[in-house]
């Protein structure tokens, strides 16, 4: 068997690495990763790794960079995946906006069954966690804004998609990254919540309320609010 390259080494310890991550949960804190652990799951010597990072925090630091890099779906996929449906059977934009404000939701507070979607849900909120510490490192920094660049394109993207099946178009002189960059401050920022192990507020509205009936997660009403102040109806003679 030929010997690995440096550079095979080093792929194989990260990818160990955000194994180890990915099985302990966010809870876990990428200064919990130890480098020998690591070695020792990969039968590798010390040796191995001290060539290529020279103390275990120089490795930790390659690990976060690694991590928040790491993309197993595309960004708007859990989302689309939960509306698709609906915008084909031409449902109402409020069913629309509650499917895929609580997919967000079952997705920030782990709240999956599938085991395919609860490791992208996992990678997540892992990714998110360290991004909140972007400080610490300048490669973290760069990785972690590289990564809101790919998110805020995906869902510009996607959100365009929606607009265009139900009719809207974006209020002068907003454009569609204003609101994806909105929505991604929003929607990070429960995610937040959801790793201090805040419960998602629900809210129930009766019909008679001013909130169209039935249940709502405090996130699906204020997305609402976002699309009914960023958009606007297509004029008839103007589609």
């Amino acid at each position: 068997m030929a010997r690995r390259t440096g550079e095979e080494t080093r792929a194989l310890l990260l990818r160990v690495g955000m194994q180890m991550l990915l099985e302990r949960g966010v809870s876990a804190g990428i200064q919990h990763i130890r480098l020998q652990d690591v070695l020792r799951r990969a039968d590798l010597t010390t040796g191995a790794a001290y060539r290529l990072w020279a103390d275990q925090t120089d490795y930790q630091r390659d690990l976060a960079v690694a991590m928040v890099r790491l993309r197993l779906s595309n960004p708007a996929d859990y989302v689309r995946g939960a509306v698709t449906g609906l915008v084909e059977a031409g449902a109402p934009g409020d069913d629309v906006i509650r499917a895929a404000a609580d997919a967000h939701v079952r997705t920030a507070m782990s709240d999956v069954d599938d085991p395919d979607e609860a490791l992208d849900a996992q990678s997540f909120l892992i990714a998110l966690a360290l991004r909140t510490a972007a400080d610490t490192w300048p490669e973290l920094k760069t990785a972690s804004r590289e990564r809101h660049d790919e998110s805020i394109a995906a869902f510009d993207e996607f959100y365009g998609f929606l607009m265009t099946s139900y009719g809207m178009r974006m209020k002068s002189p907003l454009t569609i990254t204003d609101f994806s960059e909105a929505m991604a401050a929003f929607g990070e920022g429960f995610a937040v919540r959801a790793l201090e192990g805040i419960p998602h507020p629900q809210i129930t509205a009766a019909a008679g309320d001013d909130v169209p009936a039935g249940q709502w997660s405090l996130f699906a009403l204020g997305v609402r609010a976002l699309v009914n102040e960023f958009m606007v109806p297509i004029e008839p003679a103007a589609r």
